[in-house]
This record gives C-alpha cells, sequence and structure tokens, in this order.
C-alpha cells in the first residue's frame, strides 16, 4: 500500500513504526473524512489518543480482529455495570465507552498498517455496536427497577421498557445495514459514503431533516452519549435517593428511540439510497 510518508510503501510486518509512519498509514485522511466515518469524539480527541494505544499494540502481534473482540467485550461488560448502585454503575459505563471507541478507532488503525482486512473485521465491529446499544438501555431498565445480582428474577415494567427500547435501537441499525442487503441483492453497487445520499427526495422531509440536525435525539442511542445520559440520570438518582433519574430518562428513551427510528425508516425510503 502506498499510504506511507510522502508515497513510500511500508512494511506491514513492522511491529515498531514512527508516529508519523504509522499516523500516515492507520490515519489516511481520505478515510477520516467519511461522511459517516466518524463519531464527533474521535475527530475531537480518541484519533489522537487512538494512535498510540495502536502504537503500543503492534509489538504484541494482537490482530485486528483480537482488537475488535476487545471492544465488543468492553463495551457489553460497560453496560452490564450500569445497575451498579450509586454512580458506580454509570460512571463505569462512561468510562467503557470511551475505552470502547479507542479500540473501535484502533481496530481499522491496526488493519491499515498490517493490511489485513476481511468481511469478518466488519461483521464483528457490527456485532460490537448492536450488542452494546441495544445493551444499554436493557440494563438502563434493570437499572430502574432496583435490580441487583443477589435477587437476578426481581424484574418489573422498568425492565420491559428498557427492552422494548433495546428492540427498537436494534431495528434502526438494521434499517441501516438492510439497505446494503437490498442493494446487494438487486446488484446495486455500494453507496458512496456521502451526504447527498441519505438526503429525502421529498422537500418537506429534507427541511424536516435539516431542522433535526439541530436536535439530534438519535444520538440519545449512541453508546458514548447513552452512557453520559445514564451519569446524568445517576447523578440524579442520588441526589434525590431513589431511582427517579433513571426512571424518568428510560420513560423518555421509549418515544425518543420510536420517533428516530420511525424517522429512519421514512428517509430510507423517500432517499436515493434503494433507487
Amino acid at each position: 500500500m502506498t499510504g506511507g510518508l510522502q508515497g513510500a510503501t511500508h512494511d506491514p510486518t513492522s511491529d515498531r513504526p514512527t508516529l508519523a509512519e504509522l499516523k500516515a498509514v492507520a490515519q489516511p485522511p481520505e478515510h477520516i473524512a467519511r461522511y459517516n466515518a466518524e463519531h464527533w469524539s474521535g475527530a475531537l480527541y480518541i484519533r489522537h489518543l487512538s494512535i498510540y494505544a495502536t502504537k503500543a499494540m503492534l509489538p504484541t502481534h494482537i490482530t485486528p480482529n483480537g482488537v475488535t473482540w476487545l471492544m465488543i467485550a468492553v463495551g457489553v461488560l460497560g453496560a452490564f455495570a450500569l445497575p451498579l448502585p450509586g454512580v458506580v454503575g454509570p460512571l463505569l459505563c462512561v468510562l467503557a465507552m470511551q475505552l470502547q471507541i479507542l479500540l473501535d478507532c484502533s481496530d481499522g488503525e491496526v488493519a491499515r498498517w498490517r493490511q489485513r482486512f476481511s468481511p469478518a473485521g466488519i461483521y464483528l465491529d457490527r456485532i460490537g455496536h448492536y450488542a452494546t446499544e441495544a445493551a444499554i438501555p436493557a440494563f438502563l431498565g434493570l437499572r430502574a427497577d432496583g435490580w441487583s445480582v443477589a435477587d437476578p428474577l426481581d424484574v418489573g415494567g422498568w425492565t420491559v421498557l428498557g427492552l422494548l427500547v433495546s428492540v427498537v435501537v436494534l431495528l434502526n441499525k438494521a434499517f441501516t445495514d438492510l439497505v446494503h442487503v437490498a442493494r446487494t441483492k438487486t446488484g446495486r453497487p455500494m453507496l458512496e459514503d456521502v451526504a447527498e445520499t441519505t438526503r429525502s427526495k421529498v422537500s418537506g422531509l429534507a427541511a424536516l431533516r435539516r431542522a433535526m440536525g439541530y436536535l439530534p435525539i438519535f444520538r440519545a442511542f449512541v453508546a458514548v452519549e447513552a452512557s453520559l445520559l445514564a451519569l446524568v440520570a445517576g447523578i440524579v438518582d442520588v441526589v434525590h435517593g431513589d431511582l427517579l433519574g433513571t426512571q424518568v430518562l428510560v420513560v423518555v428513551m421509549v418515544p425518543l428511540a420510536v420517533v428516530t427510528a420511525g424517522g429512519h425508516l421514512l428517509g430510507v425510503l423517500t432517499s436515493s439510497r434503494l433507487d
């Protein structure tokens, strides 16, 4: 691959590149600049940290998929921590989601340096995000019910609401991936990762989508933002002396999830993505 400094080829078997060499190959501008490539935290600070993590992991000979498995484990375990009492659970969740997104950056960086790309890597990456972002509302529901390991069967309506949000989150994520399935099955090329492909052909919906950009409620179901909301709710719980904050968050998440998924489905059907 000619992604190194000044177009020079790099040695993918090298375990100890300089930071400049690694960054030139592992963080190419054309990848970082893709429309759907980066979470805001990636551009803001995670990419500045992930390159150091990637550099440290290369000598261990861990594979890109090995890093992705770590990403999956960290994300799911972070969601599992939510029912812990006080702010301990939400704080652990926030830290886990920060580490997860760092590992999510590093697995691709390791792959680009090692020149090891596979459908399995993309598949595992999707599993990681599906599992984490569905687990967070499920375990928020358990937290709202006051669930504990000591009495694992003591669940109620809050858990049901959390699981309902989880199902809608999974559906919403499937709406994106099913576009690629539909295009592949009909022999259409892959979509370019640009904003134009997501724009609704119905002018009213396009205007509404632009307006909703100022209130991005869909981010409530992205792991980083969901964990931060859980932490705010946990602080309210502690201040109020009960689980009011978490319970309010779970209730609010239900209509937000439905609106997000419904709007996404409508956006897909009225855009050029299925043309």
